[in-house]
């Protein structure tokens, strides 16, 4: 093939490869805080449950749309930052099969619906303060407001390896969850993060990572109070930046016996979260 033809179809070629410049070589994933950033996140999370038992079937779903703001109070010189979380706003709304639908925002006026009504206290203040390394190590943590830990960890703070590493590697984080069983004690469980480097394309770090429990777990009831807490999903990290740009996360699993020979519980969520906005003070 000769002439304007070829030229032309060599020239969209090259346009495509261009628009998706991918790596194989390794390269180091690290955090860049910057002292007295902001970063702003829109979180969106959905969540059913569907509990089955003697054959009556409830089933309870709920939808929370919430910014938080990480604030990056110090960064030492070895790359150690402080941060502070907080939320800006929430909207959060509810519907059960016996008793319908309810939702809040914290934009609304007069005083919040029953079941919410410690929330706007902790809007707008600061919750936790964490000190993590370049890696996304937390060093320490210290919760300032009670507030309930979320099941697939904070965006900011993803744990990376300390070395560059090239699409197809591997790391692994162990963790150990303390589970309540109803007229039980409580049991340690052990669990494996495993994260695996996708793809490197445009600068943005592609990551998958899955949980897997390691302790045998023979309780139905242990297998319940697990379910939100075995997840899977993808991290984008945008390398030249030092901070994850996106995580998306999703959970279907169901479980059962755990009320008896005609019980079961089914936890079917998913969470998106997306950095939105990076404030520097130098930019004020």
């Amino acid at each position: 093939m000769h002439g304007p033809l070829a030229t032309a179809m060599l020239l969209v070629a090259i346009t495509a490869v261009a628009a998706d410049v991918r790596t194989e070589t390794p390269v180091l994933l690290e955090y860049r805080f910057h002292t007295g950033e902001r970063l702003g996140m829109q979180v969106a999370h959905r969540a059913l449950t569907e509990t089955t038992m003697n054959g009556t079937t409830q089933s309870v779903e709920t939808m929370t749309d919430s910014t938080k703001t990480w604030h990056v109070v110090a960064v030492d010189d070895e790359g150690r930052a402080t941060l502070e979380q907080s939320v800006d706003d929430v909207t959060m709304s509810s519907r059960t099969s016996d008793r319908g639908s309810l939702r809040w925002s914290s934009d609304d006026e007069g005083d919040p619906p029953p079941g919410y009504e410690s929330v706007r206290g902790s809007l707008g203040v600061p919750l936790a303060r964490l000190v993590i390394d370049r890696s996304g190590r937390v060093r320490e943590r210290r919760d300032l407001r009670p507030c309930p830990p979320s099941s697939t960890g904070d965006l900011v703070v993803v744990p990376l390896p300390e070395e560059p590493v090239a699409p197809g590697a591997e790391w692994t984080i162990p963790e150990e969850i303390v589970v309540e069983v109803p007229n039980g004690p409580r049991r340690a469980v052990r669990t494996r993060l495993r994260y695996r480097l996708e793809t490197v394309a445009d600068g943005i770090a592609t990551i998958r990572v899955d949980t897997t429990v390691l302790t045998p777990v023979d309780d139905p009831r242990l297998e319940a109070r697990l379910l939100e807490r075995i997840w899977d999903g993808v991290i984008r990290f945008d390398i030249e930046e030092g901070r994850v740009a996106s995580r998306r996360t999703a959970i279907d699993r169901r479980v059962v016996g755990f009320g008896g020979p005609q019980s079961s519980v089914r936890y079917k969520a998913s969470l998106e979260e997306r950095l939105v906005d990076t404030d520097r003070e130098g930019d004020r």
